[in-house]
């Protein structure tokens, strides 16, 4: 007996699949699919989700310095003539950055092999391409979705049945994250 759903896909077709509603059902918190698909995105969310739980508080704050760009009132770059070429000047700020540990560095290389990259769109000027802002979900995963689950032993997902599909009967269910 198979351990998965074979979906009536090929193995890439069921791997692409499964990585776009996984990717979708932590974006959005919630998709309709249809009951098969639902309980073999359930493994794969649920394993992405124990993983940030497990690894959330895994990592140390670093003061680095870094270069920043000098900027004028308008937020323009502050530029200074060397050599009779115009340069702009750069001050050395303390940024605090996280630096994870090795067992974080792995979970988030994990997700990353299973997630899709996402970008958001925004309501005002949607068809502008500069306007789409990547959304990073591994983080979403470790700073939003894994604390609300510190608690909890498994059972990030909950299915619910709405009804059969119109066109074929296949059983329809909303998937979401409790």
């Amino acid at each position: 007996m198979a351990g998965y759903r074979k979906l009536s896909r090929t193995a890439s077709q069921r791997k692409a699949l499964i990585r776009g509603q996984v990717t979708a059902l932590l974006n959005n918190g919630k998709i309709i699919t249809t009951e098969a698909k639902a309980k073999e995105i359930r493994k794969e969310a649920e394993h992405l989700i124990a993983l940030a739980v497990r690894e959330k508080d895994n990592f140390e704050e670093v003061t680095v310095k870094a270069k920043v760009a000098r900027k004028d009132k308008d937020g323009n770059r502050v530029k200074e003539v060397k050599d009779g070429k115009k340069v702009a000047v750069f001050d050395e700020v303390d940024k605090k950055i996280k630096k994870d540990a090795p067992s974080r560095l792995h979970a988030r290389r994990e997700m990353l092999k299973v997630l899709y990259p996402v970008k958001k769109v925004p309501e005002k000027a949607p068809g502008r391409k500069k306007n789409t802002v990547e959304v990073d979900l591994v983080a979403k995963l470790f700073d939003e979705i894994a604390p609300k689950y510190t608690n909890r032993n498994g059972g990030y997902t909950r299915i619910v049945k709405i009804g059969q599909r119109k066109g074929d009967g296949a059983m329809e269910v909303l998937i979401e994250l409790v």
